[in-house]
């Protein structure tokens, strides 16, 4: 489009800002505490696995079997590698409630700075899922890292191979930062009686279903079901909660104004 020039009375043109420029600058604007994003994360993820180094060899010092099969097997059923998920769903939280205030003061649109965060969070689930599934890699390769301790190579990792790994753990990271980002949005958006009506809707559904399944008999069903699935399948099945999680969120954010 084209403006006259106030005093030379020449028209000069201007060119908005693409799309993709904006909603790069949301993620740029979110990066500028990378510490929230990437630092704390991963300092999670280093004590965990400090943690989990000394566990097993105190473990293994105690009852003279860290490298057994046994010793091995008891490892995987280590949550240890989860340790920065539930940081995660804080950080998906406080993208919204302190992200949102902020871009809007910068005369960035509600659309921008959803797709914007999006972007984030499909970035550093990308970048975390191929870290993760690298170090399982390399987990198994040296053996416990040469002492056989495993924490990556833990719970379904490190069973179906690398892409498996790093698909599972994408749609997990995925899953948990749009689970905090929709809650955000929600209180944004309808307050305290939103937040009730969410968790009790919640609680209500799964109480629901346990119920139904328990009382139709159905729990071996339910398990050869998820059995038949494997675990590409049961990930690929939970991307639908992150895209409702996700979608969600950016239609309770259209209307949401920021907490005073």
């Amino acid at each position: 489009m084209t403006v006259t020039d106030s005093l030379t009375g020449t028209a000069a043109s201007v060119h908005p800002r693409s799309a993709p420029a904006r909603i790069w600058n949301v993620v740029r604007l979110h990066l500028i505490d990378r510490r929230t994003y990437i630092g704390i994360p991963w300092l999670i993820v280093g004590m965990a696995f400090v943690i989990t180094i000394f566990i097993a060899q105190i473990v293994g010092f105690t009852t003279g079997g860290l490298g057994t099969p046994d010793a091995i097997e008891g490892q995987r059923y280590s949550w240890a590698v989860l340790s920065p998920q539930w940081y995660l769903v804080v950080v998906g939280v406080q993208a919204i409630s302190f992200g949102f205030p902020l871009a809007l003061g910068f005369g960035v649109t509600r659309r921008d700075f959803y797709l914007g965060t999006a972007l984030l969070f499909l970035l550093i689930s990308a970048a975390n899922a191929l870290a993760f599934a690298l170090l399982t890699q390399l987990e198994q390769l040296t053996e416990g890292w040469f002492i056989d301790t495993y924490m990556f190579n833990a719970l379904w990792l490190g069973i179906d191979g690398f892409w498996v790994d790093l698909f599972s753990f994408f749609v997990m990271q995925l899953l948990v930062f749009f689970i905090g980002a929709s809650i955000a949005t929600i209180y944004m958006r309808w307050r305290m009686p939103g937040m009730l009506v969410f968790w009790s809707s919640l609680a209500l559904a799964i109480v629901g279903a346990v119920t139904i399944i328990t009382f139709t008999s159905n729990w071996p069903a339910v398990a050869i079901w998820f059995g038949a699935q494997g675990i590409g399948g049961i990930f690929a099945w939970l991307l639908l909660p992150a895209a409702v999680a996700g979608f969600g969120g950016f239609l309770a954010l259209r209307r949401a104004t920021p907490k005073n």
